[in-house]
């Protein structure tokens, strides 16, 4: 088989290389049922195999034991009962379920493969001891692995870190009071109803949140604001600031933006001498409610608030 392609584009043609490895081995298959004179088809032997050793079966049973879905075995089961290797029958416990086994022409095979079996077991021993990995063991490994969390999980774990890195954190400028109140209205008006208090920290940043002491960052994404933050100072015995108007553009979420801005705003909050931060938000606000727990915040009983869509109030010790 010629590899160079595989080599240039290296592990992202995991998928492709494995399925060429497989196509190559299914070809040689076909020439081995043909030297010991049985007649399968490469994607039978499964079915074959299983109900030579615990026949008559259910073809969800089967589907079950060799890991194929139940369309696929139906697939195959129809294929070799037309060529009269197999035969179907109800099964007299249940009659809406057919049960599977080898006709008379598939049991004949049996002798014929049993020698197979054991001239392809010493053939593919023989390359595996002249391999420098052992193939079998690294598959059985690599599936473990996959099980333990998919490729896909694997990849987007990457995506976001990838990304975070290329996240930018920024203090507030006067001309991002726009975006400010936009990545907020956006939010609020999809789940909730704009409320006075919102428009006159929106409105005012500066006067209602800067100049008492807060903060405002925001993050930003090659060159655009995706992303924002407040810390507001709190007349309150216990806390110190109020983490609020968080809030990531749609079309950036599940980058991480929104933990990204919670580190820095908490980071802000220390530098600031806080001990404990303090926030509100509704509990219909799933992802949201889940950052929170993730940067450490707590629920903590209620006080009174401007907000009618509050319905939790969390807390967090720095």
């Amino acid at each position: 088989m010629d590899t160079n392609f595989f080599r240039q584009i290296g592990k992202m043609a995991l998928g492709s290389r494995l399925r060429r490895l497989s196509e190559h081995l299914t070809e040689e298959a076909t020439q081995l049922y043909q030297l010991y004179q049985v007649p399968l088809h490469p994607k039978w032997f499964p079915v074959f195999y299983v109900l030579s050793q615990n026949g008559p079966l259910g073809i969800t049973t089967i589907a079950t034991q060799i890991g194929h879905s139940h369309p696929s075995v139906s697939k195959i089961v129809r294929e070799m009962a037309k060529a009269g290797l197999i035969e179907e029958r109800k099964d007299q416990s249940d009659g809406r379920r057919n049960l599977v086994s080898l006709s008379a022409n598939g049991k004949a095979i049996q002798p014929l493969i049993e020698k197979q079996y054991l001239d392809v077991d010493h053939a593919v021993e023989d390359i595996l001891a002249q391999a420098t990995h052992n193939l079998w063991k690294a598959l059985d490994e690599f599936e473990f692995l996959l099980q333990q969390k998919p490729l896909s999980r694997r990849v987007l774990e990457h995506k976001k870190s990838r990304e975070a890195k290329a996240v930018q954190i920024i203090e507030y400028k006067p001309d991002l009071q726009a975006s400010f109140k936009q990545l907020n209205l956006d939010w609020i008006q999809k789940y909730f109803t704009v409320e006075p208090e919102d428009l006159k920290s929106l409105d005012n940043p500066e006067a209602k949140i800067l100049q008492p002491g807060g903060s405002i960052l925001f993050a930003q994404y090659e060159g655009e604001t995706i992303g924002t933050c407040a810390l507001i100072p709190m007349e309150d015995p216990e806390y110190d600031f109020e983490l609020a108007k968080m809030a990531v553009s749609p079309k950036a979420q599940g980058k991480g933006i929104g933990y990204l801005l919670g580190k820095a705003i908490l980071a802000k909050a220390k530098e600031l001498g806080a001990q404990q931060v303090y926030l509100e938000s509704n509990t219909k606000l799933g992802p949201a409610i889940n950052l929170y727990h993730k940067l450490g915040f707590q629920k903590v009983p209620g006080r009174d608030t401007p907000y009618e869509r509050c319905n939790i109030q969390m807390a967090v010790t720095l």
